[in-house]
């Protein structure tokens, strides 16, 4: 498929259209073309469909913002699994992307020529086979599949050493780790965007840094530690697994939290969740962090 836009466009290959589920169709219409193509009317849905079946979308121009949005998950929304879709196409673009390229992306591969503006999504840059091109894969494909050839392809300095991913390059990422479905490990030497962690099952994140807001939210399962402190909505909508900020948490912790647990200094959660004693496994994970003896009295436990 081959797009060519007079000016850059939203959300194409967006297979959430935009979080529809919460706008109801008010903010992007699946079935309505995407405005400022050159002789060609695909819609946004046509896009996605052509991706879903294994097509390459080839775009000539710049595009905006949300490209390839979780692409190559089979969202629970439409009657999917929630995992990753294994023949997704990839979308290569002849000019420049706006941010939040490949937010909670799970497969595929995004081509850009052109620069690309921070903070990206889920993905990190990889040696390219396009000539002339970047290229960008999910952070949580590369933990899925370790064995993968694109593993020994992850540019400088940025590397996956001793059976972790650590990412050192001090982009700033959104939804990193997102849906991470296995016991693997993710280590960042900087700060985060938004929601990290968000949806994971399975795993490790940790931010040797600051986190933006939502870290931890939906999580459902694994370990997300942030060693700076962490924006509002920690653990929001939180499920299963354990989130630790050993820094500062601001408001709103804990919103719609339903299970799981959350380790942070303490601070008045949104009920019904509530304090609860330190047990000898959240002291361990706070010794290893770090956190020992009385400063261990700074921070509470936090459960429904």
């Amino acid at each position: 498929m081959d797009l060519k836009l007079s000016s850059p466009q939203d959300c194409i290959g967006d297979f959430t259209y935009n979080f529809i589920w919460q706008h109801k169709g008010e903010k992007l219409n699946p079935t309505e073309t995407i405005p400022s193509q050159v002789d060609t009317n695909y819609s946004y849905d046509a896009v996605v469909d052509a991706l879903k079946n294994g097509e390459d979308v080839r775009i000539k121009g710049d595009v905006g913002t949300r490209l390839g949005s979780s692409l190559g998950v089979n969202l629970v929304y439409f009657g999917g699994n929630g995992k990753e879709l294994p023949e997704v196409g990839s979308i290569i673009v002849d000019g420049n992307a706006c941010s939040h390229l490949g937010l909670s992306m799970l497969s595929g591969a995004i081509y850009v020529k052109g620069e690309v503006t921070e903070p990206l999504g889920n993905v990190v840059q990889v040696e390219s086979d396009l000539d002339g091109y970047k290229k960008f894969v999910s952070i949580t494909w590369l933990l899925h599949h370790p064995e993968e050839q694109a593993i020994n392809a992850i540019l400088e300095p940025n590397e996956f050493k001793d059976g972790e991913l650590v990412l050192t390059d001090r982009i700033l990422r959104n939804t990193l780790a997102a849906r991470c479905m296995k016991e693997a490990t993710v280590r960042v030497k900087g700060d985060v965007g938004i929601s990290v962690g968000i949806l994971m099952r399975k795993g490790l994140v940790v931010v040797d840094g600051n986190a933006g807001m939502n870290a931890a939210a939906l999580l459902n399962g694994g370990t997300v530690v942030v060693l700076g402190d962490a924006a509002e909505f920690l653990g929001v909508e939180l499920k299963k697994g354990v989130a630790l900020v050993k820094g500062n948490a601001k408001g709103y912790v804990c919103a719609k939290m339903s299970g799981g647990r959350l380790i942070c200094r303490r601070t008045k959660p949104i009920p019904p969740v509530r304090e609860t004693k330190l047990e000898t496994e959240d002291l361990t994970l706070l010794s290893k962090f770090g956190v020992s003896g009385m400063l261990t009295l700074n921070y509470g436990r936090y459960e429904v």
